[in-house]
């Protein structure tokens, strides 16, 4: 398939430089114009990252949504761009899964998904802003359907290279991050939006890496970034981030029933906290007196809500009396009756059109949907709450965490307590909501191998499968 692809492209890339020359000679005026040279670039980058599709294209996009949200110099370029990756990632992709001759097609985790597309349409054409509504909409189905054939491809046949390039990911990116807050730079924009990343992406990914490691090496540079992520989290103190992380490395602990890692972390925590407070006293002295008001109950100093929630009362009590006013059909997929609100400092949501903060993902699908048209969607994170389940049991039958489900489910139970207190899960636009849909994705597959009848007898059959990605040996449980 490959060699009659490039018999095509050849000639295609022949004929359209013979274009392009010819336009230049014609009308030298339209190559000076940069909107046209920046259309030319974007075109010729994605047709660069097509022609390796399966080991480029998903690092690739979701480098176009993590600068588009950033204040790095190509961030307003790629803030178009990314939806150009997307919309061909959605079609190629698709186009691939269905040619090759995959064990594994699409199932009712993805039917469910397409029905949640239905019901966002539906929703949309009788929202006040039908068409911001609609292109929401779009959008979400573009992101399910990349997730669906896209990202599987860039799975598919190439898990251990696949996981490898996502670990040395989350290390560069913590070691960049680190310098870039402790140097000002200031390049996620505002706290929760690099708390975001780091709490639900690379921790779990890097603790999962850290336990699988048997080199030494590998093992050193895991923890090593691992204990940055940390000191990150408690830098930007995002709540959710934490409280999601907490969740996730204990309910991993108690699956591998080692609770001796628990009480190394518990052990590394408190030690932490006693060097920051030899480093800094003066900050740790005020972190202390003031813990109820900036740590758990957060106050904004003129703002009278207090309480562990306090932050979030306005936006959660907003959303419920929207909700009150709009029960079972919602005000529309993706916008609020209430006007647009400038929303400072707000976490990683996109503000488009008509819409506000709601401080809970859930709370927003409900608005937005209402109690009828939000059933698909539930039944959607049903399925993943079931995948994320399935993982974490087979890891407690076997007491082994080698098998590529482990991470993905980790990284998929910290998004969905993140999303508890953050407006991000269905919003295309969002980094975050791209990486979380497309481990969803590929979760619900891996389960369905470390439960097959044939496996969940022989755990050292996973083994052998982390050995034969990873590179290295593993101990077997048994």
């Amino acid at each position: 398939m490959k060699v009659q692809l490039r018999f095509v492209l050849i000639p295609l890339g022949v004929i359209g430089l013979l274009f392009l020359l010819r336009e230049a000679e014609s009308r030298p005026g339209l190559f000076a114009n940069a909107t046209y040279l920046g259309a030319i670039l974007a075109l010729e980058l994605v047709l660069a990252c097509l022609w390796r599709f399966e080991k480029v294209f998903f690092p690739v996009t979701m480098a176009c949504f993590v600068v588009a949200a950033t204040g790095l110099p190509l961030a307003v370029e790629t803030y178009t761009l990314r939806w150009l990756f997307l919309a061909v990632g959605a079609l190629v992709g698709f186009n691939l899964w269905m040619r090759t001759n995959r064990a594994k097609h699409f199932g009712m985790f993805h039917l469910v998904a397409l029905f949640c597309v239905f019901a966002a349409l539906a929703s949309a054409s009788a929202s006040a802003l039908p068409t911001t509504g609609a292109l929401k909409a779009g959008s979400l189905f573009l992101l399910f359907l990349y997730a669906g054939s896209g990202g599987r491809v860039a799975l598919a046949g190439r898990e251990g290279a696949f996981v490898r390039g996502l670990i040395l990911a989350c290390e560069i990116l913590v070691f960049f991050s680190f310098v870039d807050y402790f140097v000002g730079s200031n390049t996620f924009g505002n706290p929760n939006n690099l708390g975001a990343i780091i709490g639900v992406v690379a921790t779990p990914i890097l603790v999962w890496a850290a336990l699988v490691a048997e080199d030494r090496r590998e093992r050193r540079r895991r923890y090593t970034a691992l204990a940055l992520c940390g000191v990150l989290l408690y830098a930007t103190v995002c709540r959710a981030a934490i409280v999601a992380d907490a969740i996730v490395i204990t309910a991993l602990v108690i699956a591998l029933r080692r609770p001796g890692l628990l009480v190394r972390a518990v052990f590394a925590g408190a030690l932490f906290l006693e060097i920051m407070a030899v480093v800094n006293p003066s900050h740790m002295g005020e972190l202390t007196d003031s813990l109820t008001g900036k740590f758990i109950f957060k106050l904004d100093g003129h703002r009278s809500k207090s309480g562990v929630f306090g932050s979030r009362e306005t936006p959660w009590d907003d959303t419920i009396a929207a909700v009150k006013q709009h029960p079972w059909f919602g005000t529309g997929f993706g916008t609020s009756d209430v006007g647009a609100v400038d929303i400072q400092g707000s976490s990683i949501y996109t503000v488009e059109g008509s819409n506000r903060e709601h401080g809970s993902s859930y709370l927003a699908m409900a608005e937005y949907m209402g109690l009828l048209g939000i059933v698909p969607f539930l039944f959607l994170l049903v399925q993943v709450a079931w995948a994320i389940g399935r993982a974490y049991g087979w890891v407690r039958r076997t007491g082994n965490a080698s098998h590529y489900a482990v991470p993905f489910a980790m990284v998929t139970l910290a998004g969905l307590i993140h999303a508890g207190f953050e407006d991000w899960l269905f919003a295309a636009g969002s980094y975050l909501c791209v990486f979380f849909w497309v481990a969803a994705f590929l979760l619900v597959d891996l389960v369905s191998e470390i439960n097959s009848p044939s496996q969940v007898s022989a755990p050292d059959a996973f083994a052998a499968f982390a050995r034969q990605g990873l590179g290295q040996p593993t101990t077997e449980a048994r």
